[in-house]
């Protein structure tokens, strides 16, 4: 099972524990740093996906349930109407994140802010977030990863000027969170509210 390597650490220190608590106390008392380490194993994995090779299409940037589509003015970065999609991640989804088009990244920052619950509208903007832009053949795409109530840290692996491929591994978001992507306003959006989405595979919209 390939592993996303952010998530070592954390397995790591839970096998240490696992095997000392197993040695020093007997297997009862390792019951529980075991188990945190399956979790572990199975939080950070990092499956290999088959990515749609249609044209015009924008996959799905994370694992989870679609808890808003919408249409709105972003001013933030581009300045146009558009679709919005997010979708929120909880413990059990695969936490890594796919980039949504091909394109050139134009813009990655990081936001200092809240840990609110991700499934909440006002988490979008006042949590802790990565906000990426990328140039693509469509125009300008907004991703934005949010860090939730228990997630504190979203990773972008990428910089600006980093080319991505559609369904291209980009970055993570450590525990439950939600990412939002904002696409062309003539995008005709294939999912709907409480749809389950698969990272580089479900098809959100089309052109």
């Amino acid at each position: 099972m390939k592993l996303a390597p952010e998530g070592y650490p954390f397995i790591i220190v839970f096998a240490v524990v696992t095997v000392v608590a197993c040695a020093a106390f007997g297997p009862l008392p390792a019951v529980v740093p075991f188990l945190l380490t399956v979790f572990m194993i199975s939080f950070f994995r990092d499956p290999e996906r088959i990515v749609p090779d249609a044209p015009d299409v924008f996959v799905s940037p994370a694992d989870g349930k679609v808890i808003v589509v919408r249409e709105l003015r972003e001013e933030k970065y581009l300045q146009a109407d558009v679709k919005q999609i997010s979708i929120f991640m909880s413990p059990l989804n695969v936490h890594v994140n796919r980039a949504p088009c091909d394109g050139i990244i134009k813009t990655v920052r990081h936001n200092k802010g809240r840990y609110l619950a991700a499934y909440k509208d006002e988490a979008s903007i006042r949590n802790e977030n990565i906000e990426l832009v990328l140039s693509s053949g469509h125009g300008d795409i907004l991703v934005r990863q949010v860090a939730g109530f228990v997630a504190r840290r979203a990773v972008c692996r990428k910089r600006e000027g980093d080319a991505l491929k559609r369904g291209e591994r980009y970055g993570i978001i450590k525990f439950s969170s939600r990412v939002d992507v904002y696409l062309p306003s003539a995008t005709s959006v294939a999912v709907r509210t409480g749809d389950v989405v698969r990272a580089g595979e479900t098809v959100l919209a089309r052109l």
